[in-house]
């Protein structure tokens, strides 16, 4: 590297003509920029534009920034000469193409850092925030370029406001005013997340932001934002606001490009001094505003009134007037020096070789010194070297620095000093997924939300069980929360619609997550199992204690009448039917499945079928004992079996058709009720099913309707007075059953069927053989021949007199 000091040592830096200061002005006016221009390419102190005179320094590369219009006037006039400008300021905001090829940008595409924004807030789930930026045209980019990507990511903005533009200090009541209406409308806003776009100065702006709020009397304490700042911006002032509050600032996060502190640069900035740098005009303007002082030789106009020592220390002076250590600017400013000496290197080794003998070095320096700065393009594109902080410094195919963001925490203190706090980093090359790392457990955040991470939402977040709606005539961030409908959920928050659970799951009373079902099923186990098994054990004990009784007096009288041979097979089919409850408790099977409504149905027809039979008999013997009458050769077992055995056939043959078609099986009903499973039979075929259940019902309204006109014929021992009530109760059941069937869900659907079957079987026992067990186990006298006639005339004598 001792050929690049040779080299800077040979290039006189040219001191741009500076134009006067008045009280506190600062100037971001294109005229001054294009006069300063034209001098870096004019004689020294002439202004006279591209005139050489012998060997005179002319720049073969130029290092622009910070503010974008200066880097914009400034490239209008040097890209004519096809000068290097390696620019440390803001991204470009020029389309240019031709302008473009000789720019080198300290300065990472700025996509990349809109991205890290984008980042930045979906990672702080910040949807809610308010945007400022310049009133340019490189506002203009940031707001098309950023825009797209918040609405795309659901992030909304309350607000779009821009700074007013920063002439001469002068002209401060006029930005005051301006900026009076959106300070309000910043204050006023439930935004509690900015995102500011600027550049070197805008801080300047934002500054009056704490003075406008107490004029308007609004405590900024209560109201302080979180400042999401760009990376052109840096902290600047006008020499007045010198004492104006910065803790506004306090908890901002801001972009910086990638940078690492010096101690050296520390020591570098204790050593200066406008006494021993009398030549640098830039250090005295700013001694004298740092420190408050005037440095000899005095002005007629003195400004301050003590006078500079040059003995005054930097380090003294509080952070929001002069920071000692390295920022990203100054850094970039560093590594673009280093960029254009390292370039000035490879051009110089590249002519080196041309030149063997050290006689040469004096023509060396002359050819130096009168190369054309498009030659330096092709060293300084492809330069690469490691700085003094042992990072790598390069360009890529754009012209931009490889390099990505940090991630900038502010924090105030009550002197006035702040410090910048590197919480996170953006990494363009690294993964998408990986690009941004934070540590959130590091940042300080305005005091007003106590250490908590804040909230930016539009209105709070819809908690569990709530889905969100849009409201009326407002951005997509603002919404409704309704809670979810019955049988749906939302297991998260914010969730645009509520979903229904697994079907072997169910929503909690919260209807935010689900539950897993219970499998059910009518068991022997539960208190509604037993109670029906119990009955039913009952009721068949006392069935076969009946039909014991009729066998043991099946001689008598009052067994022979209406037919034994039915009785028995009534009393046969009632104990089957007692026998068919126990198909309905336990867990489905698929036998039991298919006995289930094939057995009921069956065996209640027989019972009908029984009792019609017996019913038709009464009638038909009443019939035969007039004069005369043909109905005698139709009473009989005859006549009796043909009814019994044609019904039960009908029925067979239903069933049958029903097991070979649409058989039942054991299925599970997820849907029917909600927190259970419930193993059940499907009964395959519903239509099948209501015919068994259909000509059941047709049985017992026939045989309701015979035993009712028959309930008054004369007959000592006539059953048609007790099976009318029989059927009576036997239809009011069924009757009764099918709509509460149809409205009962899960295992109490089998137990409501379960106990229509016990109630009809128990109701037909009841009614029709208690009488008779009464006369045979309490009333034996009853049971005989004689008492049959005598009652028979009496019947007979009544209805004669009738």
């Amino acid at each position: 590297m001792s050929q690049v000091y040779i080299l800077l040592n040979e290039i006189t830096f040219k001191e741009l003509p500076s134009p006067k200061l008045f009280d506190d002005h600062i100037h971001f006016t294109a005229s001054w920029t294009y006069l300063a221009s034209m001098e870096l390419l004019s004689r020294r102190g002439k202004l006279i534009p591209n005139y050489k005179c012998d060997i005179e320094n002319t720049p073969i590369a130029v290092i622009v920034g910070p503010n974008s219009d200066i880097i914009f006037y400034m490239t209008t006039l040097l890209s004519i000469f096809s000068i290097p400008q390696v620019i440390y300021g803001s991204s470009s905001v020029t389309n240019n193409n031709i302008q473009g090829v000789f720019f080198y940008w300290m300065f990472p595409d700025g996509a990349y850092q809109y991205k890290g924004i984008l980042q930045l807030l979906l990672h702080f789930r910040w949807k809610w925030i308010g945007v400022l930026s310049q009133s340019d045209d490189n506002g203009e980019r940031f707001l098309q370029s950023i825009l797209p990507m918040f609405a795309q990511m659901g992030i909304c903005t309350d607000f779009l406001e821009t700074f007013p533009k920063l002439g001469f200090s002068g002209e401060l009541n006029q930005m005051v005013e301006e900026m009076s209406e959106t300070t309000s409308i910043i204050m006023g806003s439930t935004a509690n997340v900015v995102v500011v776009h600027g550049e070197i100065q805008t801080i300047m702006a934002m500054r009056v932001i704490p003075s406008i709020a107490d004029t308007q009397d609004i405590l900024m304490l209560n109201k302080a934002k979180v400042w999401i700042m760009t990376a052109q911006m840096d902290f600047t002032a006008f020499p007045f606001q010198r004492t104006w509050d910065i803790y506004f600032l306090h908890g901002a996060i801001s972009f910086e490009v990638h940078s690492k502190d010096f101690l050296a640069f520390q020591k570098f900035l204790q050593m200066r001094s406008p006494i021993l740098e009398k030549e640098d005009g830039f250090i005295r303007h700013f001694w004298e505003a740092a420190f408050l002082c005037s440095l000899p030789p005095l002005s007629l106009e003195n400004k301050h009134g003590e006078i500079c020592t040059g003995e005054e220390k930097l380090e003294t002076l509080p952070g929001s007037v002069f920071e000692m250590s390295m920022t990203a600017h100054s850094y970039s400013i560093y590594n673009a020096v280093y960029a254009v000496a390292h370039a000035l290197h490879d051009l110089h080794a590249t002519h080196s070789s041309k030149f063997k003998q050290p006689s040469m070095v004096d023509r060396l320096r002359w050819e130096l010194l009168n190369q054309q700065p498009w030659q330096l393009h092709k060293f300084l594109s492809s330069v690469s070297f490691n700085n003094n902080a042992g990072e790598e410094v390069s360009f890529d195919q754009n012209g931009e620095l490889a390099t990505g963001f940090d991630i900038v925490n502010w924090v105030i203190f009550p002197n006035e000093s702040f410090l910048r706090a590197k919480v996170g980093t953006m990494e363009p090359q690294a993964h998408p997924d990986k690009r941004l790392t934070i540590h959130d457990d590091a940042i300080l955040w305005p005091k007003r939300f106590n250490q908590v991470q804040p909230l930016s939402l539009c209105n709070e977040n819809c908690h569990f069980g709530y889905s969100r709606t849009k409201m009326e005539g407002k951005p997509s961030c603002c919404y409704d929360c309704l809670p979810c409908p019955e049988g749906k959920i939302s297991s998260q928050k914010d969730m645009d619609d509520c979903f229904e659970c697994p079907e072997d799951q169910y929503p909690n009373n919260d209807q935010d997550r689900c539950l897993p079902k219970e499998i059910t099923f009518l068991s022997y186990g539960e208190p509604l199992g037993i109670t029906l098994a119990t009955f039913a054990l009952s009721f068949s004990v006392i069935t076969a204690f009946i039909f014991g009784v009729f066998m043991k007096y099946k001689e008598t009288p009052i067994v022979k009448a209406n037919n034994r041979t039915l009785t028995y097979t009534l009393l046969i089919s009632l104990l089957f039917s007692f026998f068919t409850v126990f198909l309905f408790i336990g867990q489905p099977e698929k036998v039991t499945c298919l006995l289930r409504q094939t057995a009921f149905g069956f065996i209640f027809s027989v019972a009908v079928s029984c009792i019609l039979a017996k019913t038709t008999i009464v009638v038909l013997a009443f019939m035969a004992t007039k004069p005369g009458s043909r109905m005698r050769k139709w009473v009989g077992n005859r006549l009796a079996s043909s009814i019994v055995l044609s019904c039960s056939l009908i029925q067979a043959a239903i069933c049958i058709i029903w097991l070979i078609t649409s058989p039942p099986f054991p299925d599970f009903d997820m849907h029917s009720v909600t927190e259970m499973i419930v193993v059940k039979c499907n009964e395959g075929s519903s239509i099948m099913f209501y015919c068994v259940l259909g000509f059941m019902g047709l049985l017992a309204t026939v045989s309701f309707t015979v035993a009712f006109l028959a309930r008054k014929l004369p007959d000592s021992f006539n059953e048609a007075k007790f099976i009318t009530f029989s059927m009576l109760v036997f239809c009011s059941v069924w009757l009764s059953f099918v709509p509460t069937y149809l409205n009962t869900k899960g295992k109490y659907m089998v137990a409501v069927e379960v106990f229509s079957i016990l109630a009809c079987s128990f109701g037909l026992l009841v009614c029709i053989f208690s009488p008779k067990c009464y006369v045979i186990l309490l009333k034996p006298e009853l049971n005989n021949k004689g008492q049959l006639v005598r009652r028979k005339n009496e019947e007979q004598g009544r209805l004669t007199c009738n």
